[in-house]
């Protein structure tokens, strides 16, 4: 298990956890091909290695999405169809840093201003929350007035995961969008875009 928050020189330093691991071989492979790049053809390529994101133009189909945008959906259809309870799985207890879309595009413009290294760089707010507390605001921000319920006999996940950030604060930037603003965005994107998102 890697130390929490995971820096940036523990990338590839231990097993991947089982779930995870194509995805993080894919982003492995595009940090190496830009580092290669960078190496063997002098380009100015640099590797930003972000948080969980959600936010505009997230995927919100319930089979396909990420949590919060899972989230975002249920919720909302709970809602419109009066149901008393959700359902979510595991105990609710993992903790997970989400990065709001606007703030990455922010922080990659940063970077291509102060940044010049193979090095990776994290990005991300620096805090956590569980997916419990998440699942609260998230219904509490679409509207949802039921019970939400917890399928302890599905998985939880990762315990926890929280990027160090200290290197991009050190540099100068910093994320700016609170959970309870971006989530609040990121519905009302939801609602305004429903006929063309991906839902």
């Amino acid at each position: 298990m890697v130390d929490m928050p995971i820096r940036e020189d523990s990338l590839m330093k231990g097993p991947m956890e089982e779930t995870n691991e194509p995805y993080g071989v894919a982003k492995i492979a595009g940090i190496k091909l830009c580092q290669g790049y960078r190496h063997q053809y002098g380009r100015d390529f640099i590797c930003g290695m972000p948080a969980n994101l959600y936010g505009s133009y997230d995927n919100f189909d319930p089979e396909h999405s990420h949590v919060l945008p899972s989230l975002i959906r249920r919720f909302h259809e709970a809602r419109l169809h009066n149901k008393p309870t959700v359902t979510l799985w595991g105990s609710g207890n993992p903790k997970r840093e989400f990065l709001f879309v606007d703030d990455l595009a922010s922080a990659c413009a940063f970077l291509l201003e102060n940044y010049s290294s193979a090095d990776i760089i994290n990005i991300g707010c620096g805090w956590e929350i569980s997916i419990r507390e998440a699942a609260e605001i998230i219904g509490g921000i679409v509207g949802f007035q039921g019970e939400i319920l917890w399928d302890t006999t599905q998985p939880d996940g990762n315990p926890r995961r929280l990027l160090d950030v200290s290197r991009m604060e050190k540099l100068g930037w910093k994320a700016q969008t609170d959970f309870r603003e971006g989530v609040a965005r990121t519905y009302q994107w939801f609602l305004d875009n429903r006929a063309t998102a991906r839902v």
